[in-house]
């Protein structure tokens, strides 16, 4: 180290002991945590928005030249290219596994692991942008929850906080990350309380709130203050339809159900390859040729989501051998058929087999391709005349819910992302009975058998100090 580089490092250790002293002689730590579940917020939600830029960019430019009105054989290789760049990226430099974001911060909380590396603060963005912008069918919210995660713990190191107020502030991020990718401060609110199943007091939910609706906004405004899917048919659901309603939400909780069965024995067999050259082609080689087959498979898939909630299905046959057939209902129910029945197998390659992503955007897609084949295929058969796309949307809320064990983070993240708050009621009543029929079956689902159930905070952050008693 020269001498103009340690002179440096000592003038930031300076400033940071003079802020850390400016802290504790004004603010006692809990008051503090609401000033840095703002920065947390402003850091998450800058970190999402990055995280779907770069995917947006990387993913335009390699898909460019493709055409709409047949197959293009170079996605036999572009996944598997992600694939095996993203592996290299994780083994060979960072030598670490960044895999299964969501899991990963249940287990560092359930050990109490409240001090994450620094370069998770980038190299989940990095690793995710590389397999999902080369066409590799996995969402963005698992890597930018444990951008948030590790955020908020370094943030909380620097400025040397309890190490019980970690905790606190792991929890904050991760569910920033949630709110910005998503732009649904309630939803990542919800990721914290539900899927994290984090024990949170009165003041910590509060900060944990305002870490949200700042990363929330901060990726909005970033974004140009727009959503990621544009949702134009916000009229209520008749009653007469309710029947109906209800059917899909069995419908979403039988096709969870399968959904989270083929998940877990996908991540099985790629975790009994022992190879990670192996596990990298072998996976790389499935996600190219399911993409391949079903191009709407292809990265997060929100473009395919908009186009059939709002009333354009064939659109999903774009860039396939069937696009010339895209005029006649059964080819496109077909094609419905087909992705939905891959999406799970897609996904659960891209993230087992060396890729990173999430598993939580993939349930909104396959909820939206589940509930447009459920529409769909009663009106062909029965000339029912049902709004298929509005069936696509309140489908995204049932497999959400039932995947996941999630509901209500699933109902209001459709609503946020979409603002199609009038759609509410059929919503709630599509998540929740998809929930009820997914536990008739087994109390667990893949997503929930992977790490401990919950988290209870220390007797210590559930006691007032001396100082704050005496505030």
């Amino acid at each position: 180290m020269t001498a103009r580089e340690h002179q440096h490092r000592s003038q930031r250790r300076s400033t940071m002991e003079a802020i850390v002293g400016w802290k504790h002689n004004h603010f006692t730590d809990k008051s503090f945590l609401l000033i840095l579940a703002v920065i947390v917020g402003l850091l998450s939600g800058t970190g999402a928005f990055l995280l779907k830029h770069i995917i947006m960019l990387l993913s335009s430019w390699l898909t460019a030249p493709f055409s709409s009105s047949g197959p293009n054989w170079f996605l036999l290789a572009l996944p598997l290219i992600g694939i095996l760049i993203t592996g290299i990226y994780t083994r060979y430099i960072l030598r670490a596994d960044i895999s299964a974001g969501t899991a990963k911060i249940r287990n560092d909380l359930s050990t109490r692991n409240y001090l994450l590396p620094g370069n998770l603060m980038y190299s989940s963005i990095v690793a995710s942008s590389i397999t999902i912008g080369f066409g590799g069918s996995a969402g963005a919210e698992g890597p930018i929850a444990y951008t948030g995660a590790a955020i908020g713990s370094n943030i909380g190191r620097w400025f040397k906080m309890p190490k019980e107020m970690l905790m606190i502030l792991i929890g904050c991020g991760a569910g920033a990350g949630i709110a910005g990718i998503f732009k649904a401060p309630i939803g990542g609110v919800l990721f914290t309380l539900e899927v994290l199943r984090l024990e949170l007091t009165t003041f910590s939910v509060i900060a944990l709130i305002v870490a949200c609706l700042t990363a929330a906004m901060t990726a909005y405004v970033l974004s140009g203050f727009t959503i990621d899917l544009d949702y134009f048919h916000y009229t209520p659901v008749d009653s007469d339809m309710l029947v109906l309603v209800i059917a899909l939400g069995i419908f979403c909780g039988l096709y969870s159900v399968y959904y989270s069965y083929i998940m877990e024995k996908i991540e099985g067999f790629f975790k009994s390859l022992k190879n990670p050259w192996v596990k990298n082609i072998i996976g790389g080689v499935i996600v190219s040729v399911v993409v391949f087959l079903f191009p709407s498979l292809y990265g997060e898939g929100y473009a395919s989501i908009g186009k059939i909630i709002n009333g354009d299905p064939a659109a999903i046959l774009s860039g396939s051998f069937l696009a010339a057939d895209g005029a006649r209902p059964w080819i496109i129910v077909l094609m419905a058929a087909g992705v939905m029945l891959s999406k799970c197998f897609a996904t659960s390659t891209t993230n087992t087999s060396g890729g990173v992503g999430g598993e939580f955007a993939p349930t909104l897609f396959a909820g939206a391709f589940a509930g447009y084949f459920f529409a769909e295929t009663l009106n062909l058969l029965f000339g029912l005349g049902l709004p298929a796309g509005k069936f696509a949307f309140l489908g995204m809320a049932g497999v959400m819910a039932g995947a996941i064990r999630a509901p209500l983070m699933a109902i209001f993240l459709t609503v946020e992302m979409t603002g199609a708050y009038t759609l509410l009621l059929p919503v709630l009543i599509t998540a929740s009975i998809s929930f009820a029929t997914v536990r008739l079956f087994s109390r667990h689902s893949f997503f929930t058998k992977r790490a401990p159930r919950h988290f209870k905070l220390p007797d210590s952050l559930t006691q007032n100090t001396p100082d704050e008693k005496a505030q």
